[in-house]
């Protein structure tokens, strides 16, 4: 209370100084370059414009269940009973679904959509209007994992409505914008607001700085556009912070236009690899290390034959530097190895038992075959997880690390399976997803996951391929 009150005296003392030194408070509002009145159609005028050119796309991943020879038990009965016998169906897992969003940008049926939308789907659905009984199968013309862009393409029965690309590089902070979606499967929604902010680097979504917006993108949104108030395009619908409300994300249509071309010519955008896993340097360990304010990523595990290794680089080497660029974490070398030079040699600078090292790298093309998780092959049993968050885990075994391509040294807990519109699904966990933390808690086994989780939201670092990722989980 005492506080309160010589706080209040000091601020009126030093109010009456400014007065008594001639220096009253400014009263002038600033000045501002308004220009004409927003119609009170705008929205309306906007949404019919654009729906017409959302689509809601539904992905299938097939069961992947392999058959398997008959009983023996079955012949034994059937001497004993005189009758053929049917032997019963293998049960198959349920088909893994997802919903989704795109927008049409070609009258011929070219769709552009977020990656993770159709990611590990076997077939790809798109509706063009909530209430259409036609459903045209789509097929994938291009994908990058990194940037989060898809192309897909239907073919239509005639010319289809198009979305009309704008430029997202003459946005401003406070510019209104509409977001068009299907969120949690409500076709053809659309939400208002404005510009929040330009070129949030989030490493951990996009390799690409992203528009925040506080038009509200909900799960389902994924793929939409994102426009503005002349009816243009300006950015495709990504993600969202799950720890907050109003806070969304999307992909600038600037650099998905740079994108189209060659994702519709060759299907993938050509990225750098090396062939080494990697960790990041936390300020502990970079404290226990003795390095001071150095940050870097850290060699986890590396392809014997890959670029990496014989160039001489070994596991638990830190590298701080890349083909010119500094690097204060795994994703910055990622992002420098993969907008590398292919077949060229990339100086790398390292930290090695204390001492600093320079090595040449010559960058080879990723090889897509390699670092893509395969779905199941078999039904690896496993643990489900609590609080309704719909996916499973298991440890795992020689076996399960041969059939994904895993690390033959990994021994961190595996999604086995992902239940169809769970949490687990809806926020783009995936099937061979390793789970190295829960809640920044780290994790050895299956046992530490359900230990670890909880109910409300949920954050999970994982490794999928060659990348470390966050994903948030917001529990039913």
């Amino acid at each position: 209370m005492k506080k309160s009150i010589w706080f209040l005296i000091s601020v009126s003392l030093l109010s009456s100084f400014a007065f008594a030194q001639g220096l009253p408070l400014p009263k002038d509002p600033p000045k501002l370059k308004l220009g004409e009145a927003m119609p009170i159609n705008l929205f309306v005028e906007l949404a019919k414009a654009i729906n017409p050119a959302v689509v809601n796309i539904s992905t299938t991943a097939l069961p992947k269940n392999l058959p398997r020879g008959r009983d023996p038990m079955l012949d034994m009965l059937e001497q004993l009973y005189g009758f053929r016998m049917q032997q019963p169906q293998q049960q198959q897992r349920p088909q893994q679904m997802g919903l989704g969003t795109g927008f049409i940008i070609r009258e011929d049926g070219l769709i552009v959509t977020n990656n993770h939308v159709i990611a590990g789907a076997d077939i790809i659905n798109v509706q063009l209007s909530e209430n259409s009984k036609d459903i045209y199968e789509a097929t994938l013309v291009g994908s990058d994992e990194r940037t989060d862009i898809a192309l897909i393409k239907i073919t239509p029965k005639g010319k289809l409505p198009v979305a009309v690309l704008g430029s997202s590089k003459d946005l401003e902070v406070g510019e209104w914008v509409a977001a068009f979606g299907n969120p949690f499967g409500h076709g053809h929604s659309m939400t208002k607001g404005i510009v929040s902010s330009k070129g949030r680097e989030i490493g951990e979504i996009n390799k690409l700085p992203l528009i925040q917006t506080d038009a509200s993108i909900n799960p389902g949104n994924s793929g939409g556009p994102l426009v503005n108030v002349k009816g243009q395009v300006v950015g495709v619908n990504s993600a969202i912070d799950a720890r907050a409300q109003g806070i969304g994300f999307a992909i600038p249509i600037d650099d998905v236009k740079n994108l189209i071309p060659t994702l519709e010519s060759k299907g993938r955008i050509a990225r750098g690899y090396i062939g080494a896993g990697l960790g990041d340097l936390d300020p502990e360990a970079a404290e226990y290390l003795g390095l001071g304010e150095v940050r870097g990523a850290v060699i986890t595990n590396m392809d014997p034959k890959g670029p990496a290794a014989k160039a001489g680089l070994r596991i638990y080497d830190i590298v701080t530097e890349f083909n010119g660029k500094t690097i204060r974490g795994s994703m910055d070398l990622i992002d420098a190895v993969a907008d590398s030079s292919i077949g060229k040699a990339a100086k790398a600078k390292l930290i090695r038992n204390g001492k600093k090292l320079d090595l040449n790298i010559l960058v080879a093309e990723r090889d897509e075959g390699r670092r893509v998780v395969r779905a199941a092959q078999k039904n690896y049993q496993g643990q489900k997880v609590p609080f309704n968050l719909g996916f499973t885990v298991a440890d795992p075994t020689a076996e399960l690390r041969k059939e994904w391509g895993l690390p033959e040294d990994m021994s961190q807990p595996v999604v086995t399976e992902t239940e169809r519109a769970s949490a687990a699904s809806k926020s783009g966990l995936r099937v061979g997803d390793v789970i190295l933390d829960v809640n920044k808690a780290p994790v050895e086994n299956s046992k530490d996951v359900l230990k670890n989780l909880k109910k409300g939201s949920n954050t999970l670092r994982i490794a999928r391929n060659t990348r470390i990722q966050i994903i948030n989980i917001e529990a039913n």
